[in-house]
C-alpha cells in the first residue's frame, strides 16, 4: 500500500479544512496573549467539537467559524477566568475586552468597541500588539 496514494488515508474535505482552520487562529491570538494553557486549548477543542455538528447541519457557514471559536472562547474564558483578549488600544479606564466583529460573518475582527476600531483579524493579536501579554 502507498502511504502517499489514494489507498491511504482519507483526504480532509472543506468542512474539516474550515474547522482546522478556525483552530489554528485561534490558537494563534491565545499563544499571542500568552494564555495558551493546557484548559485554556480544550475550551478550543470543547468549541470546535460544537461547531462541527453545527456546520454539519449549516455548511454554508463554514467562513463563520473562526468568529464564532473565537467568540466560544472567549464566553468559555470568561465564565472560568475573566475578560480576554483584553483592549490594547485603550489606555485609561477599566480593563475591557475585544469584541468579534461580526458577530456571524465573514473575516472576523477583533474589535474595542470603546474607541470604535478594528484592533486585529481573529489568528493576528500577536502582530498587532507585538505579541505582548497584557499587564
Amino acid at each position: 500500500m502507498d502511504p502517499h496514494g489514494g489507498t491511504g488515508a482519507p483526504s480532509v474535505g472543506p468542512l474539516e479544512q474550515a474547522l482546522h482552520a478556525a483552530r489554528a487562529l485561534v490558537l494563534a491570538d491565545l499563544v499571542a496573549r500568552e494564555v495558551a494553557e493546557a484548559d485554556v486549548v480544550s475550551l478550543v477543542e470543547e468549541s470546535v467539537t460544537h461547531r462541527r455538528w453545527w456546520v454539519e447541519q449549516w455548511p454554508e457557514g463554514a467562513g463563520f467559524l473562526a468568529g464564532l471559536v473565537a467568540q466560544d472562547v472567549q464566553d468559555a474564558l470568561l465564565e472560568r477566568y475573566g475578560r480576554w483578549p483584553l483592549c490594547p488600544v485603550c489606555g485609561s479606564g477599566d480593563p475591557h475586552a475585544l469584541e468579534v466583529q461580526p458577530e456571524l460573518g465573514p473575516d472576523p475582527h477583533w474589535v474595542c468597541h470603546k474607541a470604535g476600531v478594528k484592533v486585529a483579524a481573529v489568528g493576528a493579536l500577536g502582530r498587532a500588539t507585538g505579541g505582548a501579554a497584557d499587564s
